[in-house]
């Protein structure tokens, strides 16, 4: 549904709140696949970001947009780790206070990051659903308000401000990959990059075993995939594509590819290397789509790293032993 979809004055209400709290995250050049591709290809480095993620854009917008009696009762919601982060962080921010449900399998970086800002921290489960039903349950039990991970308007908007930045600072941006999870930061970006620079590919990069959009889309609607709670890319585990976010996908994006796990840490560890980024899996799998062959470099192309929340001990035991590309 066309009116269903953001526009161009959300985006820029959401860059208007954002200005002077969210990192205005760089473009930074990666020299080592541009040789090699023949043309620039450039990185977005929300592990940069505030909270070390891209989430804490649309967090920050919601929670903005909240009236200060709502912000007083506190927030609620329900992530696999960084969106929980975010809005840790925001509600901080505001000084109001914030819970936080995550799953079982939380890498620790990111239940760690939730603590120490302060919030309630409840684990629930491996899958979306599981840990949304007990942050329904505490929600209406306290008067909550519910922050929505990626089905929501305000957050796609908010999370879209990246894409919005990619557009104002490469206009000549051909190609921009970005990961898919739940669809708010796919959905936000592929929206603002289509609105800002309409010539432009927008492609979505999944986990092969947690291929919700891809499903969706032979589908002409949202489905709901197996859980798959031992996939590297924690942030993209989502088993359904968002509502919201299938609208704006299905209008926007261009194209989708999937990556199996055992591409991701040998971008990550490039990274690493080539550029001093610190990627968690999630955050790898654009350049893991370059690295792959998935995706054609026919111009400047922009990779989303969508965040770097990995511990010491994870990022050792993914790229200690493994094996960089020449």
């Amino acid at each position: 549904m066309a009116d269903a979809l953001i526009t161009l004055d959300d985006l820029r209400a959401a860059q208007r709140i954002l200005h002077g709290v969210a990192v205005r995250t760089p473009l930074l050049g990666f020299d080592a696949l541009s040789e090699r591709f023949g043309a620039p290809v450039l990185l977005k480095p929300e592990m940069l970001q505030r909270g070390g993620a891209f989430k804490f854009r649309g967090a920050y917008t919601f929670l903005a947009k909240l009236s200060p009696e709502a912000r007083a009762k506190g927030v609620i919601t329900a992530s696999s780790g960084n969106h929980g982060q975010a809005v840790a962080l925001a509600a901080k921010l505001f000084g109001v206070p914030a819970t936080i449900v995550m799953p079982t399998t939380v890498p620790r970086a990111k239940k760690d990051g939730a603590v120490r800002l302060g919030a309630r921290c409840f684990y629930q489960g491996v899958t979306t659903a599981e840990r949304m039903a007990k942050a329904t349950e505490i929600q209406q039990a306290e008067g909550l308000t519910m922050v929505p991970p990626f089905d929501d308007a305000t957050i796609i908007a908010g999370q879209g401000t990246l894409g919005a930045e990619i557009a104002e600072d490469r206009p000549d941006v051909h190609t921009v990959l970005v990961p898919i999870g739940g669809g708010g930061l796919s959905s936000g970006v592929a929206a603002a990059v289509k609105l800002l620079a309409p010539r432009a590919r927008v492609i979505g990069v999944e986990p092969a075993g947690s291929p919700k959009y891809s499903a969706a889309r032979r589908e002409g609607a949202p489905v709901t995939i197996p859980a798959n709670p031992g996939g590297l890319a924690d942030g993209l585990l989502a088993v359904r594509i968002g509502t919201r976010n299938f609208e704006h996908l299905q209008q926007y994006l261009d194209d989708v590819v999937t990556i199996e796990d055992g591409g991701l840490p040998c971008a990550m560890q490039m990274l690493l290397d080539r550029t001093k980024l610190v990627a968690e899996p999630s955050g790898a799998i654009t350049v893991a789509a370059l690295l792959e062959g998935k995706v054609s470099v026919q111009g400047p192309t922009v990779c989303v790293l969508s965040g770097g929340n990995i511990e010491w001990d994870g990022l050792r035991a993914l790229i200690g032993d493994g094996g960089m590309p020449a």
